[in-house]
């Protein structure tokens, strides 16, 4: 998937001296003159990062990054600042803002904390999909099976996790080894790795 920079800010000349910026680096980038028009065109399917203007006329970045918190983005989001602006920047960092950048920036170092917004935005990616997986093997289970996995997941031998279900250890066994098969694991280890980010998406 192709990760851009979305560069969000009402002064032209800024918007076109980043593209340049970001383009000349190798990256793709998509510019918005307004809070307002990203909005619209936002989607779930944006991947990459947002340079975001702290104060525009309309809706300002603070409200935009409220509104895309709202709507569940997990897109990070870099502000950018004027001098005056720092205490509301950090206040958006305690929000969960990726980070501010206080004009005038380096390009440098501006372009390295893009870079590793694009990395956040492919781990949460990659946990989001891992989660989703998870959750359709765990739907897969009976409710039998799913009784077996908690104790497992507890540490609780076969003959303990027969006991409290009140049937054989072949069943438990039996019970072990589809639930194992549909999760797609060989061990209580494996399962644990594959049930946490599923049961934390929850």
């Amino acid at each position: 998937m192709t990760q851009f920079t979305y560069i969000v800010d009402d002064d032209e000349a800024i918007r076109d001296s980043l593209s340049w910026l970001v383009q000349s680096r190798g990256l793709s980038c998509q510019t918005y003159s307004d809070a307002e028009s990203f909005l619209e065109a936002w989607s779930t399917g944006f991947s990459g990062c947002v340079l975001l203007d702290i104060r525009m006329g309309g809706m300002s970045g603070n409200e935009l990054f409220d509104q895309l918190v709202e709507r569940g983005s997990q897109l990070p989001v870099i502000f950018l600042t004027g001098h005056g602006e720092v205490p509301l920047a950090v206040s958006t960092l305690k929000n969960g803002a990726f980070d501010f950048v206080e004009k005038p920036f380096n390009d440098n170092q501006l372009i390295d904390r893009v870079l590793e917004a694009f990395e956040l935005d492919r781990e949460r990616r990659r946990a989001a999909a891992s989660a989703d997986s998870s959750s359709r093997r765990l739907a897969q289970l009976t409710p039998r099976e799913k009784q077996v996995m908690e104790r497992i997941l507890a540490g609780k031998l076969n003959k303990v996790i027969a006991d409290e279900l009140d049937v054989s250890m072949r069943t438990v066994e039996e019970h072990r080894a589809r639930l194992f098969r549909k999760m797609g694991v060989r061990t209580a280890v494996q399962l644990a790795q594959v049930v946490t980010p599923a049961k934390s998406a929850d």
